[in-house]
């Protein structure tokens, strides 16, 4: 019994899981934040230009039926202004150099065929020299360099 209490605490207490933990927690405050800033500052200028704080009153009455399309036109609504948040949230973090935003993927090695690491610059299979992966602005997506346009 005491072995296996040693394991789950190892399992527990270990790395990766303390990590998932932590970003768990920290994710559901920060989605907590965005949702508030969404919900209770914007929806709010929403309000005062169109009058009610959502449109969920709005429905009609088709063979008997309500159809509440003013709620769904209230979710989207949400959902866009917390997505418009949200990102502009992670441009002004990127911006400021706050955060972890390596560049993610995979791409095959031109030699070896194995898959590397989409910013690698030597195959970690066959230790072939790989042409890197750069982006000249933030916005364009990423381009495998040439010699020119490393030498510039």
């Amino acid at each position: 019994m005491r072995g296996l209490w040693d394991e789950f605490k190892a399992f527990a207490l270990g790395g990766n899981m303390l990590d998932l933990a932590l970003g768990f927690i920290i994710g559901t405050a920060f989605a907590g934040l965005v949702d508030s800033l969404a919900g209770d500052v914007i929806m709010q200028f929403v309000a005062a230009i169109f009058g009610q704080p959502d449109f969920s009153d709005l429905a009609f009455t088709l063979n008997g039926s309500q159809i509440r399309y003013g709620a769904f036109l209230t979710v989207v609504i949400n959902f866009l202004l917390l997505a418009a948040v949200l990102f502009a949230m992670v441009k002004l973090l990127k911006r400021l150099g706050l955060g972890n935003f390596k560049a993610q993927g995979s791409r095959e090695c031109p030699r070896c065929k194995e898959f590397v690491a989409i910013d690698a610059t030597k195959c970690k299979y066959c230790t072939a020299d790989i042409d890197p992966v750069v982006a000249d602005d933030e916005d364009e997506a990423p381009q495998v360099a040439t010699e020119q346009r490393v030498a510039e």
